[in-house]
């Protein structure tokens, strides 16, 4: 309610600095009900991927259900699962980095390990194709000290460059939506 009883429909300010305490306790329920949202964009933006082969043998779609159904059958706990079954994601907006872009997405939401696998595994993938279109397969190594190097190289060689197999046995995607809802379900981590 207002301050003259009215049920509000929008907040009067035009400017953040000008909104009072009724005005964002209005809103917050509504940023509650985007935040709850995540989950089932992110699957709208996955389902969005399929038919699109970009000349490979399955669609981005099924690259990343596949990517998923090996992370959860090499036993990864569930949220590396949803990791791998997301982390192409950033292909359908910014293709140059999209790595970068599908990490930031999820940072609330993972733990700093699978950020950074999610944040790099572009650069890491490109060892098995950048020497045959004029790059260095081995710029992965300028981060060969880091803690979670290993962790980036084992998600692109057992779930990432294996993934574009038309006959490899794949769980549909309602089979991996209860994981994504579950991980995507609050903000667990603060960050800087």
């Amino acid at each position: 309610m207002s301050e003259n009883g009215n049920q509000m429909k929008s907040v009067s300010f035009t400017r953040m600095a000008d909104g009072t305490a009724e005005e964002y306790a209005f809103l917050t329920p509504l940023y509650e009900k985007c935040r709850n949202g995540v989950s089932d964009r992110l699957l709208e933006l996955l389902k969005a991927m399929k038919g699109d082969k970009l000349g490979y043998q399955v669609d981005r779609y099924t690259h990343s259900l596949q990517s998923a159904t090996r992370a959860e059958s090499d036993r990864a706990d569930e949220e590396t699962v949803v990791c791998a079954l997301l982390h192409d994601l950033g292909d359908v907006i910014a293709p140059d980095n999209h790595s970068e872009v599908i990490a930031s997405i999820l940072r609330p939401y993972i733990s700093e390990k699978n950020h950074w696998v999610l944040k790099h595994h572009g650069l890491f993938q490109g060892y098995y194709y950048f020497h045959h279109i004029g790059g260095d397969r081995n710029a992965r190594e300028r981060y060969k000290d880091h803690p979670f190097y290993q962790d980036c190289v084992d998600f692109c060689e057992k779930w990432d460059q294996t993934s574009f197999d038309p006959d490899y046995p794949t769980q549909p995607l309602e089979y991996f939506e209860p994981m994504v809802c579950k991980v995507l379900t609050a903000p667990k981590h603060t960050w800087e």
